[in-house]
């Protein structure tokens, strides 16, 4: 099977009926892809619906999935949103692309003390477009159906802010933290509680930074002994938190 493609909308359809890849998404599977008569694909679009069906006509301009099944995927358990500080240009759209195929739902940028690129004007528009446009086409070739959002910049306060919402509304917020030795494992989680972690730069969070979270809210847990860089800690955090959550919840309810 191929990986998955992007149309604006799959709602109400159903099988036999046919979905229609037309721009960019035609092209790609077209041309890059070379799909062919009779391949079977995914389409999606991207809010958790999507059909496969099998290639009915290919094109650069146009190409028709006829409809075999329609797909619905729930959304996570729990949710985890990655406050990501800015890595250097290729480290960021690798880690956007890592903490995608590990299933991150929603990713928000922070402009770190230490980060060393700055998104200023025009420049950081498009840098956040780029992390839109990997987010997305590394949701597909995940086959993801539910396609991560992407925040606007944050500042330090800004992140702040997030901490304290969601320690409030009942969330947990973990700090990645290579001074800290508690692992995220022995945090207690559970499917149903939204989760915030925080990725720090390459030079590390300052300990101001630290502190201000702390005092909002957050926690910080250690990845384990190596120190990982900006651009894998997400993915490695997402991994720890999705294992703990599940642990805890299948012992919970053995105990019931």
């Amino acid at each position: 099977m191929s990986d998955g493609f992007f149309v604006g909308a799959v709602e109400g359809t159903a099988p036999g009926d046919v979905v229609e890849l037309t721009g960019t998404e035609a092209r790609h599977a077209a041309v890059v892809r070379r799909l062919r008569l009779g391949e079977t694909v995914t389409v999606t679009d991207g809010a958790g619906r999507g059909v496969t069906g099998r290639v009915a006509a290919a094109s650069p301009e146009r190409v028709v999935v006829a409809v075999d099944e329609v797909l619905t995927e729930p959304p996570s358990e729990p949710p985890i949103t990655v406050v990501q500080a800015l890595p250097k240009n290729d480290r960021a759209l690798l880690a956007v692309d890592l903490m995608t195929e590990v299933g991150v739902d929603r990713i928000v940028p922070w402009q770190a003390a230490r980060s060393v690129v700055r998104w200023e004007g025009p420049r950081g528009s498009a840098a956040r477009d780029k992390w839109v446009t990997a987010a997305r086409e590394a949701a597909k070739q995940a086959r993801r159906l539910r396609f991560p959002a992407i925040g606007d910049l944050a500042s330090t306060a800004g992140v702040v802010s997030l901490v304290r919402d969601t320690v409030q509304a009942g969330g947990r917020v973990l700090i990645m933290h290579e001074k800290e030795s508690v692992p995220v494992t022995a945090c207690p989680l559970d499917l149903a509680t939204p989760c915030v972690v925080v990725i720090g730069p390459e030079g590390g969070l300052t300990d101001d930074e630290v502190e201000a979270f702390r005092r909002a809210g957050g926690q910080t847990f250690s990845l384990g002994r190596t120190v990982l860089r900006t651009s894998t800690a997400g993915a490695v955090a997402i991994t720890q938190v999705r294992v703990a959550a599940r642990g805890f919840d299948t012992a919970t309810r053995a105990e019931r």
